[in-house]
């Protein structure tokens, strides 16, 4: 253990009186960085709201769901049938 103290310290010592390193970030690499950045916070707050809206969507695909029952429709059909079909297999001609 006291064989490893030594040149730990020793390192520390000749590293610590090391001044700031300057660096220049050009614009690209800066506005990549920029975007990068905005990618991921994107992402993350995509993903809680996610997380927060999935119980909410069956919650009301739940209720209407309960609604439509109630009311005599099906699950699933809102009760309007705009295609003209009749379900036949006819072709209605205009």
């Amino acid at each position: 253990m006291a064989k490893m103290i030594i040149p730990v310290l020793l390192a520390f010592l000749l590293l610590a009186p090391a001044g700031a390193a300057l660096g220049y970030i050009g614009p690209g690499a800066g506005i990549s960085v920029l975007g990068s950045l905005l990618s991921i916070l994107a992402t993350f707050f995509v993903a809680i709201g996610a997380i927060i809206f999935w119980p909410l969507r069956k919650l009301m695909k739940r209720r209407k769901a309960r609604r439509q029952a109630v009311d005599g429709a099906e699950p699933g059909q809102d009760g309007a049938d705009v295609s003209g079909d009749d379900g036949s297999g006819d072709q209605h001609k205009a």
